[in-house]
């Protein structure tokens, strides 16, 4: 969202559809919503845009990075204690499945899942089968 605000302001092109892109890229770790802004700073830069580049390019830094590497813990929770990818995947399966509400609902099956399976596993071993 704060992507999409960032380009509607510094007048580039499809402003909503870059920030719903960057919105779904913010599902991959580490580089996400970068896929996104840092090339078009980075064009803006090349092509004499320095003020807008600049400015894209410290928003994206500061501003776009940091939100999102201190909401996903606090949204995903650290203590799910679930991988990246099975939240990513998850996830995506779960807005696959059930639209909107799969963005909650989609890792909380897999956590529920996982739990389950565990159960299991350590119930067949303790039974000796």
């Amino acid at each position: 969202m704060l992507g999409g605000l960032a380009f509607y302001f510094l007048d580039i092109r499809a402003p909503l559809l870059w920030g719903v892109v960057m919105g779904m890229l913010s599902l991959v770790p580490a580089i996400g919503t970068g896929l996104v802004w840092v090339p078009v700073a980075v064009y803006l830069l090349a092509t004499g845009e320095v003020e807008r580049g600049s400015a894209l390019l410290l928003f994206g830094l500061f501003v776009i990075s940091t939100i999102d590497n201190i909401l996903r813990p606090i949204l995903v929770g650290k203590d799910t204690q679930l991988p990246d990818y099975i939240v990513l995947i998850a996830t995506l399966g779960g807005i696959a499945l059930l639209g909107v509400n799969g963005i909650i609902i989609g890792p909380v099956i897999a956590a529920m899942f996982i739990s389950a399976w565990e159960i299991f596993a350590k119930d067949q071993s303790a039974s000796g089968a």
